[in-house]
């Protein structure tokens, strides 16, 4: 019923733990399709995958050469032999009703293509300070209505806490290779083409920091490339549902906010102005628009606004302001940072 599709690559001193997590589930009904990215630790991963598909049946191996990440994942999806596909990395465990609780909620709500769930923090919260409140965001996120609203900020779904219909990668592809993180553009794809995703709203998964996962040392994961890759599914959002396509304007003026904003433009929007707090910057044009005091903001339905503020705290700061005015999150102005 189920294909947890986990690729791995040097995984041998995490594997073990992870693989325990699965052989542990209380649902019964899986396969684990486990494929080795071309590892070079001189045997150590292949070791462990040998070792597990050899007590275990539910283990699939396959021995394939180094791509990365993306192209992996792709070939596996063609692997897979479940109606639904679970997520899992070798540096990851899960709770022991993890694949039940999620199949169970598919099951029960056909209206979902993906459900996710809430994941505990794995790594040292004071280290690893960043990673740990991007987690607490997306653990704040688990209706279908909030991930998709939220889904122009960051990637509301950590990967491995994913499992999905196989009839979407049918119907809307699979992952893409190219230089963008190959989930958040799965995620993006899928909600544009309608695909509701929602939460278990429980931690079924450990997500784990080790110092070398891919979102460290991948530059794919670079918060320029998110920009990047979002910035065409943010302007075809914009133009089904900004009354004033293709105007917005935009919350924040700071020199980052208008970078990562005017990506926007290389699709056919129009930024007619900023919205600031900063004096040095209020009443002067910048990049050709007028940057205007934010308490000077017109009551909703004057024009369509853009948050790019990024700064800790900001989109909570600036969702009570403009309730404040009356703009409504999706129909007046939309959190993009």
């Amino acid at each position: 019923m189920i294909s947890v599709l986990m690729p791995v690559r040097n995984a041998a001193a995490t594997l073990p733990a992870a693989l325990h997590s699965l052989f542990c589930q209380t649902h019964p009904d899986f396969e684990i399709v486990l494929l080795d990215d071309g590892s070079d630790d001189g045997g150590a991963t292949r070791g462990v995958i040998a070792a597990a598909a050899g007590c275990d049946s539910r283990v699939r191996p396959f021995f394939l050469p180094h791509r990365g990440i993306a192209a992996t994942l792709a070939h596996g999806l063609g692997l897979c032999r479940g109606p639904y596909v679970a997520r899992h990395d070798a540096d990851d465990t899960c709770r022991a009703d993890r694949l039940e609780k999620q199949a169970a909620y598919l099951e029960n709500h056909p209206d979902i293509g993906l459900v996710s769930c809430l994941a505990a923090f794995g790594g040292d919260p004071e280290r690893a300070a960043g990673y740990k409140n991007h987690l607490d965001w997306a653990n704040s996120l688990t209706t279908p209505e909030a991930i998709a609203l939220e889904r122009f900020r960051e990637s509301p779904l950590p990967h491995p806490t994913v499992m999905f219909r196989a009839g979407l990668v049918r119907e809307h592809g699979g992952y893409a290779d190219g230089p963008f993180p190959e989930d958040y553009e799965l995620w993006l794809r899928w909600m544009e083409a309608g695909v509701r995703m929602a939460k278990v709203p429980e931690p079924l998964v450990t997500w784990n920091d080790p110092p070398d996962r891919l979102s460290r040392t991948d530059p794919r994961y670079d918060p320029a490339r998110f920009h990047a890759v979002k910035a065409g599914y943010l302007a075809r959002h914009l133009e089904r549902t900004n009354p004033f396509h293709p105007v917005i304007e935009v919350l924040g003026a700071g020199r980052v906010t208008r970078r990562r904003a005017e990506r926007l433009c290389d699709h056919g929007v129009v930024i007619g102005g900023w919205w600031d707090i900063d004096p040095r910057k209020v009443g002067k044009v910048v990049g050709g628009r007028p940057v205007r005091h934010r308490d000077e903001l017109p009551p909703a339905g004057s024009r369509f606004l853009v948050s790019y503020v990024a700064s800790r705290g900001a989109a909570q700061e600036i969702a009570a302001f403009v309730a404040a005015r009356g703009y409504v999150p999706g129909r007046d102005y939309l959190p993009a940072a």
